[in-house]
């Protein structure tokens, strides 16, 4: 448990460094005015997702899952997960638990971030 644990943690350490090195390379391509770094960290990890889930279950490469899957994956972009997640309860017919589960990770997503700002804006005291 140990050694996996250590694993996902490497890999999200490299997934971390990736997603930053994305940001900043987009940000000196395109500028500031949209958020090109995110959108393109949410793209290539959920196709990386996509096409990795079958090369590793067909070429018998499970055990690397949580280094690749979790850790690098899960440190470049959590994004990829979800889209691995809805595309699973689609593919199972489970298509009114997908699309409940795709609204209400977005929305509620979203309007936990605008709690959280309001929770902090409000306690923390501006420098």
């Amino acid at each position: 448990m140990i050694t996996t644990v250590a694993y996902v943690a490497l890999g999200g350490a490299v997934g971390a460094s990736c997603r930053y090195l994305t940001n900043v390379a987009m940000k000196s391509w395109f500028g500031v005015g949209f958020p090109w770094g995110t959108l393109t960290v949410n793209i290539v990890g959920s196709f990386l997702m996509g096409a990795l889930v079958v090369i590793l279950e067909r070429k018998g490469g499970n055990h690397l899952v949580p280094f690749i899957m979790t850790g690098v994956l899960g440190g470049f972009t959590t994004f990829s997960a979800f889209s691995l997640d809805a595309i699973f309860l689609l593919e199972e017919g489970r298509t009114g638990i997908a699309f409940l589960y795709m609204a209400t990770s977005v929305l509620v997503a979203l309007a936990a971030l605008v709690a959280g700002l309001s929770l902090a804006r409000g306690v923390v005291p501006v420098s």
